[in-house]
């Protein structure tokens, strides 16, 4: 395995099927350009006279769009900064935050992440999108599912505010999960 010597950046991107590292190695004197996503090698360009531009590629399982860009700052100096969806990282993580909620929990001795896309109410657990069984009770809706022989329940409940909207709660055997900020 050779070294990775021309590293020049390291991103880490949550989404729904979990949290991806992105690499990306730029040999400013033979213009070597080379992408891994979780250590995988997506992109690898030898010998390329242009220093500048950019390499766009997928990330996760819902294939999402990614697109490192290259600028010459000063002299010889660059500028690698990655847009997730046509937004750059920033902004992608925060209108995310706002999109979905993330729970962290260990049950067993195993840690699981859950994430609930609030648009389709789809449910992801370690990277898998889970079956999940939808019900309207009296204040909101309940969404149910298991994560290892756990039973799992979001519940979305209105917060009386409209500027808050929907308030959604991860209760796992009975007990209230505190929301994670990634």
């Amino acid at each position: 395995l050779e070294k990775m010597t021309d590293l020049v950046a390291v991103w880490e991107v949550a989404l729904s099927d979990g949290v991806h590292k992105i690499e990306f190695e730029h040999g400013t004197t033979s213009g070597k350009r080379v992408v891994y996503v979780d250590g995988k090698e997506e992109i690898r360009k030898e010998w390329m006279f242009k220093l500048v531009g950019k390499e766009t590629f997928t990330v996760g399982a819902a294939k999402t769009k990614a697109t490192i860009n290259i600028d010459a700052v000063s002299g010889f100096a660059y500028e690698y900064t990655l847009e997730i969806n046509g937004k750059s990282l920033k902004k992608y993580m925060e209108n995310r935050s706002k999109t979905t909620n993330t729970w962290v929990l260990s049950l067993g001795g195993m840690d699981y992440r859950v994430v609930l896309e609030k648009d389709t109410m789809d449910v992801w657990c370690n990277g898998q999108k889970m079956e999940t069984a939808g019900e309207f009770v009296e204040d909101g809706t309940e969404t149910h599912f298991s994560v290892g022989g756990h039973s799992c329940c979001i519940k979305a409940v209105s917060s009386g505010k409209r500027k808050e909207g929907i308030v959604h709660t991860l209760i796992v055997d009975d007990r209230e999960i505190p929301e994670a900020v990634e």
